[in-house]
């Protein structure tokens, strides 16, 4: 089975997660693909869901990953499907040219997993691990600044902001205080070494996650520009998904699954109406729910793949209403907390 993405770096035993496509069963049931259809599988990663779809209709799937490695290891796969499939190196923010490009500017479902994939944690030299020795990296399009830029450049309260708002790690200023003290000695430019400064300051009990957990995640979110651009796919789905079509996500944490719920609640009711205009001027609803709250991983699938117990699944069915203006996307993202600035001592 082909690998897939997921929000957690180990199984419960402490080793590497195998790679298990996450709600698998549950994502094809969602996204319902039909012969003759188009999909877009817009996190493809190492090609599990876009097997899966591919493998349930006679249909066709544009996959898009920003990772040049995952583009690069799915050659095979599009030789294999006979042309029913074409891989595209650019965002999934970016999913309604990359479809309109292929020849497909309406298409029949769309699917993200958000969040890194399995493989790359697994690469220590990505630098995405927190228990494999690397460079401080964690870009996924291995282009623009590095989690290791940020660590070396942003102050300590730009640092404590930053692992506050993206990895909503109580420790936040401890942390910053001891990244900074510890850049004064020597560049932090190593995961291991990072992880050590953290386990100095967070402390976590044998079950717990690793001390580093929130803060390397916030690092990744920030690299990757993750919670911007799962808000510009959401609105660019809802833009080329034909009436009738699957809008299927699955996230791995609090932030990305409450802008995926806030944009669907939103989309599944008139918007834009007030008490001072006419009715007529409300947009009517772009989506109806076909997941009511989210979907979670079953004991059968957890007991084989741990990696999902934080997975949950939304989705969404196009209407024929117009998409609803994509506005000021910001709206959808966590405000960025201001904390005082850290004591010195």
């Amino acid at each position: 089975m082909m690998a897939g993405r997921g929000g957690s770096e180990t199984d419960a035993a402490g080793g590497p997660a195998r790679h298990l496509p996450v709600l698998l069963s549950e994502v094809i049931d969602y996204l319902a693909p039909r012969d003759g259809g188009v999909y877009v599988d817009g996190t493809f990663g190492a090609g599990g869901y876009t097997c899966a779809i591919l493998a349930s209709a006679d249909c066709r799937v544009i996959g898009i990953d920003r990772d040049p490695n995952a583009i690069r290891d799915g050659q095979a796969l599009v030789v294999e499907s006979g042309g029913r499939l074409a891989l595209a190196h650019a965002r999934f923010g970016e999913l309604d040219a990359v479809a309109a490009e292929a020849g497909s500017p309406q298409v029949d479902g769309v699917v993200l997993d958000i969040g890194v994939s399995s493989m790359q944690i697994d690469e220590g030299e990505r630098g995405f691990s927190f228990r494999r020795d690397g460079p401080l990296d964690m870009r996924m399009s291995q282009d623009g600044p590095s989690a290791a830029d940020l660590v070396a450049k942003l102050s300590e309260t730009e640092l404590a902001n930053l692992i506050y708002r993206f990895g909503e790690e109580r420790r936040s200023r401890a942390v910053a205080r001891a990244i900074v003290e510890a850049r004064t000695l020597a560049p932090i430019e190593r995961t291991l070494q990072l992880a050590d400064i953290i386990a100095k300051v967070v402390w976590a009990k044998p079950h717990e996650p690793h001390p580093a957990t929130r803060t390397f995640q916030a690092l990744r979110i920030a690299v990757n520009d993750e919670l911007g651009e799962l808000a510009r796919a959401l609105s660019a789905a809802e833009c080329i998904l034909k009436p009738g079509g699957r809008l299927v996500v699955v996230t791995f944490h609090s932030l990305e699954d409450r802008i995926v719920k806030n944009f669907l609640a939103n989309r599944a009711k008139a918007a834009g109406g007030s008490r001072h205009l006419p009715a007529v001027q409300a947009a009517a609803p772009s989506f109806a729910l076909v997941a009511r709250g989210a979907i979670e991983a079953g004991e059968g699938e957890l007991a084989v793949n741990p990696r999902a117990r934080s997975a949950k699944l939304r989705a969404g069915e196009r209407t024929g209403a117009p998409a609803h203006p994509a506005g000021d996307l910001s709206s959808l993202l966590p405000p960025l907390p201001i904390l005082d600035a850290p004591r010195r001592r």
